[in-house]
This record gives structure tokens, C-alpha cells and sequence, in this order.
């Protein structure tokens, strides 16, 4: 039996909500035409796709380990089908997966959604945490567009700078710590590091290696963020985004300080693959998070 590209939509909407109802809304078809196509697909990849667990359905393990190449299919088939059209985000209805670490999504998400909200109400927005930052998501279609800090990207993957972010110092505001401190004063508090994969090192250390000096650590959290209520609710220093500091700061009650050491910035990248350059939504989205940043 072959396949469609109607019966690959079906597949990944199936597999984007999880049963037949949901699927079925999605793609604004009835219920029993919905159950008819898990069928046909059923018969033509020779698995269930989707069983029973408890109340709601799960997919199988191979529906999961082809849901990222049907994904990819069908951008490539859109992009093909729109090349060279307007796309009317008024009537768009679309899903896009972005990849982002909190301490950016903290101040970006909000601008982000309040733009698309504004022209696009069809359009869903998923964002995920960062958990690799392997390419192999975009190129799949796990993923739409990767929000981060990226060193070499590869040759089939397409770039464009968000923004330059520097690290300051943040203690709670009443802290008696110089608004100015030393490097002596600084390391004479305990930190508390942000790291996702645990690590309490980083390029403070470094620098303070270099002249003979150390930092202890006495947390280490998975996220920006929980370092920022951390920090509000404790006697601990902890270093975070500038714009994060900026935005939040006085609301959860922590003051932001300059790092008397020089520390390299960053380059917060947005990243996507080639072969949704054409693509009119893809495009949108990508100036609608250049224009977020501006």
C-alpha cells in the first residue's frame, strides 16, 4: 500500500497529540475519517502506530523513531508546494518546536508570543529545553528553529545572530556586598552556578585561576532562572544573562553587579536547516524573532 502525503499528515498529527480526537481536530477532519486513516497506515507500515496505555493511547516504538523523518518529509513538501508564495499568517495554522535555554527564553518568549498572537492567533508555539545540542533535530524536524550558543555550525545549517550577551553578578538586594565589588570580596562569598549539566566550573574560574585567586561553590542548579530565586532567597552570588538580570531582577528582589574580571560574551544564535530557507511560515517566524531582539 502506498502513501499519501494526506496519510503522512495524519501519521504526525497522531503522533503530535496522541489519539484520533486530537488528530482529528487538528487536521478538521471527522473522527471516523481520522480512525479510517490510523488503519490504512497501520496496514501500510505494518504497526499499530498507536496502543492503548491506561486512559490515552501511545505510540509505538517505531512510529517514534519514524515521526522525525515524516515531520522532515513534509516541511520539504511545503516548502516545495509555497516556493515563491506569500504565506498569509492571518490564516496560518501551524506548530513550530524551538529549542532554547531558559536564561534566553526568560527574555525573548514574551516578545516572541505577543508579536505572533498579534497577526497569526492559528499558530502554535512550542518551545523545548535544551538537552543536546545535536544538529541532527533540525535536520529530522524534531525541531524547527535552535535558539543558543552554537561554536561551528555545520554546512547545512543556516545562522543568524540574535543578540551579543555579556554575565553579571547578581546577590539579593540587601546584600552587603559592594555595588562595585573586588575580586578579593567577590571570592570571599559562597556562589551558586547555573549549569544543566551540573558542571560548577566555568570561565569565572578560569579567570580568577589566572591571577591566583578561587571561587567556592557551594550550589550548582540546572537553570538561570532557579539561580535568579535562588539567589533572592539566600546569601549566595550567582551570574547570570545581563538581559535576564535587567528584566527580572527587581521584581524577584536581587541587584546586578559588574564582574571585576573580564569574561567573554556571547553570541545568542538562532539556527535552522537549509531546506526550510524557502519556506514563506519558516521566514515569517525568523523575522518575527529577529524583530523580537531589535
Amino acid at each position: 500500500m502506498e502513501l499519501d502525503l494526506n496519510l503522512l499528515r495524519v501519521f504526525d498529527a497522531l503522533l503530535q497529540d496522541g489519539s484520533v480526537t486530537g488528530a482529528a481536530e487538528r487536521l478538521h477532519l471527522s473522527i471516523p475519517a481520522t480512525s479510517r486513516a490510523l488503519g490504512r497506515l497501520r496496514r501500510a507500515m505494518d504497526d499499530p502506530i498507536l496502543v492503548r496505555a491506561g486512559r490515552g493511547m501511545a505510540p509505538t516504538p517505531f512510529a517514534l523513531r519514524t515521526a522525525p523523518r515524516v515531520r522532515s518529509l513534509l516541511d520539504e513538501a511545503s516548502a516545495l508546494i509555497s516556493a515563491d508564495r506569500e504565506v498569509s499568517v492571518a490564516d496560518l495554522k501551524r506548530t513550530f518546536t524551538l529549542r532554547i535555554n531558559d536564561g534566553v527564553a526568560a527574555t525573548l518568549v514574551t516578545a516572541v508570543m505577543d508579536a505572533v498572537a498579534a497577526v497569526a492567533p492559528g499558530v502554535v508555539l512550542r518551545f523545548v529545553a535544551e538537552g543536546s545540542e545535536s544538529a541532527e533535530a533540525l535536520r529530522d524536524g524534531s525541531i524547527d528553529i535552535d535558539i543558543g550558543v552554537v561554536e561551528e555550525p555545520a554546512t547545512d545549517i543556516r545562522t543568524a545572530v540574535l543578540y551579543k550577551e555579556s554575565v553579571v553578578g547578581i546577590v539579593r538586594a540587601d546584600s552587603a556586598l559592594s555595588r562595585r565589588p573586588t575580586l578579593a570580596q567577590l571570592c570571599r562569598h559562597p556562589h551558586v552556578s547555573a549549569s544543566r549539566r551540573g558542571r560548577a566550573r566555568g570561565p569565572l574560574d578560569d579567570a580568577l585561576e589566572a591571577v591566583g585567586r578561587q571561587r567556592h561553590v557551594a550550589a550548582v542548579v540546572p537553570t538561570f532562572v532557579v539561580a535568579l530565586h535562588l539567589v533572592a532567597s539566600s546569601h549566595l552570588i550567582g551570574l547570570v544573562p545581563r538581559r535576564l538580570a535587567d528584566m527580572y531582577g527587581a521584581t524577584v528582589g536581587v541587584r546586578s553587579f559588574p564582574i571585576p574580571v573580564a569574561l567573554p560574551e556571547v553570541e545568542v544564535t538562532m539556527l535552522w536547516h537549509a531546506r526550510l530557507d524557502a519556506d514563506p511560515a519558516q521566514r515569517w517566524l525568523r523575522d518575527i524573532i529577529l524583530g523580537a531582539v531589535s
